[in-house]
């Protein structure tokens, strides 16, 4: 009966049900093999399955997992970390090629992720191994929480607690005790050349300097802090929940007295400058940006429309809203769209008015926020945020007719929605969200800290031209079970009733008529236990254990790059070793240093149809008694653009070797070789 009654809080057309549901509607197994080809195991038994009447949008669902998958590197010992390039960048930290300013873009996805390895592993490097060193600014604290409320998970929740406080106290050195807020370097805000540094310079740069209190900054310590607060709850610390709460309402108090621009009305930055000849300290920046509607990704701001109407300049043509995205600047800002920087004859990343993917994700889910929390939205309304979505969506392709591809970029021109760095590090970019914004928006779970299973798609009526007659998501995590959301307007696309329904451990559970909130009790079950098995055949450092070598294309970044820990198969980015395409018979081997048990080896190859292709006959070996002697030989060849399990023996050798034959005429590319124990 409770089940019932809290059901029908959801509306009058819901009713519980408890019945077994038909066999699910998605036959998942294609579905991976169609998206992923021969990479399909990676997927199959990991990520949530989406589909929709729109299948632009499930394109790029499942590209975003590719694009996820490919970012997983695997740092050996220290489990798997999330990269945002592809390529090494100066500014990473080295050698683990790790950065933290889109941290909580990359926890938010993982967090939906059957395998709750690769987010644990994440947020264990940033916290236990100092991934997380302040280079940029970060709400990561507070997307650590996101993720306890989707797996509910207590103990992985507040593990790193104390370095989180430690972290956060850190931040001292950027806050303005006198003004009570936060202020940073726009630079290390991720977001260099905006106006308060482009001003601080006088026009004349904006790279570095114009330090500002900026909305940003002070919704993300906000953010951290609420998370904080609730997670020394989780831990029995009152005294530190009752602290960060405190926090945060003091940046709470100050960023709606402080950081919001009646003139303008919008939240905007303060020059933080103490003394400059361009800007003074204190004084507010002369136009607007569109991190001005960060408060609201994190439920800072008050539901009133005093601050609602702030909005309307997110679809103002003349202000913030381009013709193929979100202007990180408004258009008529003196030094709109200026390129100051290049790298050699190329653009360089700014955020004077480009479209970034990284801030069009955080006002997306501000957006859903607005909907999801708040009666006054001022002019936002489902309809816009679907249509902002497929806008969004649309940026992730490239080329047209039969060169149509998937490929997203740092950033891009608001009118024409093309790519205006297009560097090669820019290709299949981590920098940002979407597929939380489908499955939190669009389809509406709002993972919660009770024992309940809200969910509210943000799907406009049927009549509406932004609408979708139909979606289906299965195979979601939540509190230890796996749920499915189905929408179909009529019933006649699944023939499985009208409506909205939900389904845990695959048992319909609830059902209505109509789009609508439908809140479901949920009994917390054990998140699935994490397995860490540990590759021996990664080199961080060059010229350290282990070591490659190869009978051809022996450079050390060539032969580095195939137990870098990077297994990824995308064309526009070379990735492994790549060997000459002669002679037929061709070898790769890795010294490991020392004897270690092995008992396993996964090869993943590249192939493209063309100057690639997988061995014709391959077998691997092991250096024995002062030879190399066959462990395993399998018939045929590997699988391309996939991985390959081998399994032996387990054997105790210092020294691994792949030997090979070639297709006639054609080179292989060894993406990545790895090594386990078990």
């Amino acid at each position: 009966m409770r089940a019932i009654r809290m059901l029908l809080l959801a509306g009058a057309a819901l009713t519980a049900t408890g019945a077994a549901s038909p066999p699910p509607a998605m036959d998942t197994a294609a579905i991976a093999a169609q998206r992923f080809g021969n990479d399909a195991p990676w997927y199959r038994e990991r990520i949530p399955f989406f589909e929709s009447a729109d299948p632009s949008l499930d394109a790029v669902y499942y590209y975003r997992w590719q694009i996820f998958r490919g970012h997983q590197r695997d740092l050996g010992a220290e489990g798997y970390i999330t990269t945002e390039f592809f390529d090494d960048v100066d500014w990473q930290r080295h050698p683990y090629a790790s950065l933290n300013d889109a941290s909580g873009f990359h926890i938010a996805e993982g967090r939906w992720l059957n395998d709750r390895r690769f987010t644990d592993d994440y947020i264990n490097f940033m916290y236990r191994s100092g991934g997380n060193d302040r280079h940029f600014t970060d709400h990561m604290a507070d997307s650590v929480w996101g993720r306890y409320l989707v797996d509910g998970d207590r103990a992985d929740a507040i593990e790193h607690l104390p370095v989180m406080n430690q972290t956060y106290r850190l931040w001292d050195d950027h806050f303005d005790f006198d003004k009570g807020l936060y202020f940073v370097e726009p630079l290390l805000d991720a977001t260099e050349y905006t106006v308060s540094s482009i001003d601080a310079s006088g026009g004349k740069d904006g790279f570095r300097g114009g330090d500002a209190f900026r909305p940003s900054v002070n919704s993300y310590m906000f953010a951290n802090a609420r998370a904080l607060s609730k997670m020394a709850t989780l831990a029995g610390d009152k005294a530190m929940a009752a602290d960060y709460a405190a926090r945060a309402d003091a940046l709470q108090s100050r960023v709606l007295e402080a950081l919001w621009s009646d003139k303008l009305t919008h939240f905007i930055d303060r020059h933080q400058s103490q003394k400059n000849e361009f800007v003074n300290y204190w004084e507010p920046i002369r136009s607007r940006e569109l991190v001005g509607y960060l408060p609201w990704m994190f439920g800072l701001v008050p539901d009133d429309a005093r601050y609602a109407q702030g909005w309307t300049h997110l679809l103002d043509p003349a202000s913030l809203a381009g013709k193929a995205g979100m202007r990180t600047v408004e258009a008529n800002y003196e030094y709109y769209m200026r390129q100051y920087r290049y790298l050699g004859s190329a653009p360089e990343c700014q955020w004077n008015g480009p479209i970034w993917p990284y801030q069009t994700t955080q006002v997306l889910t501000a957006m859903a926020n607005l909907l999801e929390d708040r009666k006054q939205h001022g002019p936002v309304t489902r309809s816009i945020y679907m249509r902002l979505l497929r806008q969004y969506a649309a940026l992730h392709y490239q080329g047209v007719g039969t060169d149509r591809r998937l490929d997203l970029e740092e950033d891009y021109h608001p009118e024409t929605g093309k790519p205006t760095v297009g560097l090669d590090r820019s290709h299949h970019y981590f920098h940002s969200g979407f597929n939380d914004l489908i499955l939190s928006g669009l389809v509406g779970i709002r993972p919660r800290a009770d024992d309940v299973l809200e969910v509210n798609p943000l799907l406009p009526a049927s009549d509406d031209p932004q609408a979708l007659a139909w979606f289906r998501v299965q195979d979601v995590p939540y509190h230890g079970h796996k749920v499915a959301v189905t929408w179909d307007a009529d019933g006649s696309h699944y023939r499985r009733g009208a409506g909205l329904s939900i389904e845990v451990d695959g048992k319909e559970v609830a059902r209505r008529d109509t789009l609508g909130r439908v809140e479901v009790p949920v009994t917390r079950a054990a998140p699935p236990v994490i397995t860490r098995p540990i590759n021996r055949a990664v080199q961080l450092v060059r010229g350290n254990f282990p070591m490659g070598s190869a009978s051809s294309n022996a450079d050390v970044e060539n032969v580095h790059d195939a137990i870098d820990g990077r297994t990824w198969f995308f064309p526009e980015l070379p990735n492994g070793w790549s060997s000459a395409p002669s002679p037929a018979q061709q070898w790769y081997a890795i010294d490991l240093g020392q004897p270690v048990d092995l008992s396993r080896a996964e090869l993943a190859f590249f192939a493209d149809g063309k100057g690639f292709a997988v061995p014709r006959a391959y077998r691997l070996q092991a250096w024995m008694d002062g030879a190399w002697r066959d462990i395993a030989k399998p018939s045929g060849s590997p699988v391309a653009n996939g991985v390959t399990d081998l399994r032996w023996t387990a054997l105790r050798t210092g020294k691994v070797r792949l030997a090979f034959t070639q297709q006639p005429g054609k080179a292989v590319r060894l993406a990545e070789f790895k090594l386990f124990p078990d």
